[in-house]
């Protein structure tokens, strides 16, 4: 009798658990069925969601009732606290797996080579939103002492960060953060924000539901220099063909021509200034130097010789996401992605490695929304499958399920489970009951495992 199609998964956020569902969905898991293990270096599954999405927003971390409901089925078991390759390599998921899907993201700092970057003050936005979102592999404490701070990048990441840095602790309270990031937002001093972006409006990365969402609280005053609204022709083309460009520019638009209100703290959006470098006295950030720009007619900019220093003492850069090496995993190391064709993990010289596939931002760089993996799931797994039936996976020498929960054990690793998950669930959300929140995140990874019943 034919057993059911193993498949590996490394790495349970979005990505990796739409590429289950993909397989669950498929013709093979009706005959002969599917087996589907996931790998996560985390004790709780959701990956982004749980540590990069900002906590006030709550829409976002809705699209997890969706992904509890792929867990909740029994082909599906969840490792977590597992780490790849150093509790689990590629060599012994082979043993286990007829193949193996790494969806591992992106948790990173791109870097910015400019003047100053390494300063103290100068700071990598992931490693704030890790601190804000209560990972627990980075300190518990943040320095906050600056009045006024500037933010590099005009994309999602950027707002979010700007608009934790420029809200109140309070505004945050009701939302899941943890006591110590609590603690840490009451001690804020910022009150002037300030986020730079080196093109136009028409270029910026926001979603416009998240720019709008800027101007909800009753503590920040957006404003916006009616100078920097500007646009070329391949601007122009650029909003005519892209709804979501042209709806940014309009909101930009409005916020530029209205009063300036009398709200606590003021967050300036700055366009056409492009960050030259990071001043520093003494090893420390003191202010910052950009270089005003200049549409070309092709929406893209030209410096104009002319700079401007900004008396800011903290300076986060918002410039994009960048994953890790993987082991044993071919490397493009400019894009910090794994080399691929259709979710086939590809060699150099252009052959598929056996049995070896990609989904997600390791794939195809930390680019596009949540939602977006899912196209990118569903190819990766319509070639899997493609290749299962035309016999190219390998055969593993271990396909049983106890086979992996002995290796494991052997090995001393301390692994959380989905039911595991859902008494940490339970924990978290006790926590929050008595102030009357959803939850409250359980930080320490000890603690996390402890609630797990590990």
């Amino acid at each position: 009798m034919p057993r059911p199609l193993r498949v590996a998964i490394v790495g349970a956020g979005p990505a990796g658990i739409y590429a289950a569902d993909a397989l669950l969905k498929s013709e093979v898991a009706a005959d002969p069925g599917v087996s589907i293990d996931l790998f996560e270096r985390m004790p709780a599954p959701f990956g982004l969601i749980r540590y990069g999405v900002a906590p006030d927003h709550p829409r976002i971390k809705g699209i997890v009732t969706a992904l509890h409901q792929v867990l909740d089925k029994p082909q599906i078991r969840l490792f977590g606290n597992v780490d790849y390759p150093t509790d689990i390599s590629l060599d012994d998921l082979r043993a286990f797996y007829d193949a193996v899907i790494f969806s591992t993201g992106a948790m990173a700092d791109r870097a910015l080579s400019i003047p100053g970057i390494d300063l103290d003050g100068s700071y990598g936005a992931a490693d704030f939103v890790s601190w804000y979102d209560g990972h627990p592999d980075v300190p518990r404490t943040w320095p906050l002492q600056a009045e006024k701070v500037a933010v590099l990048g005009v994309g999602n990441v950027a707002l979010d960060v700007a608009r934790v840095l420029a809200k109140t602790a309070d505004e945050l309270l009701p939302t899941e953060i943890p006591q110590n990031v609590y603690d840490g937002l009451k001690a804020n001093k910022a009150l002037e924000i300030h986020v730079f972006g080196r093109r136009g409006p028409a270029q910026a990365k926001f979603s416009p539901m998240e720019l709008r969402e800027l101007d909800h609280s009753p503590n920040i005053e957006v404003i916006v220099d009616p100078e920097d609204i500007d646009y070329d022709a391949g601007s122009i083309e650029t909003r005519r063909g892209n709804k979501q460009a042209d709806m940014v520019a309009k909101t930009l638009e409005n916020w530029a021509i209205r009063d300036v209100g009398d709200r606590p703290h003021k967050l300036f959006l700055h366009f056409f200034e492009s960050p030259a470098e990071i001043l520093g006295e003494d090893g420390k950030v003191v202010g910052l130097r950009t270089e005003r720009t200049a549409l070309d007619g092709t929406g893209n900019v030209k410096g104009t010789g002319e700079f401007k220093d900004w008396d800011v003492t903290a300076v986060y850069r918002a410039v994009g996401y960048l994953s890790e090496k993987l082991p044993k995993l071919p490397w493009d190391l400019g894009s910090g992605t794994v080399p691929d064709e259709g979710g086939r993990v590809i060699e150099e010289g252009g052959t598929h490695l056996q049995s070896t596939y990609v989904t997600g931002w390791i794939r195809r760089g930390p680019v596009g929304l949540i939602g977006h993996t899912k196209g990118d799931a569903n190819e990766t797994v319509s070639n899997l499958l493609a290749d299962h039936a035309g016999g190219r996976l390998h055969t593993p020498a271990s396909p049983a399920p106890e086979a992996v929960d002995a290796f494991l054990a052997e090995r001393g690793v301390r692994y959380t489970t989905w039911e595991g998950w859902h008494r940490l669930d339970a924990a978290e959300r006790a926590l929050g009951e008595p102030q009357g929140r959803e939850r409250v995140k359980i930080v320490e990874r000890e603690d996390m495992l402890r609630e797990s019943g590990v």
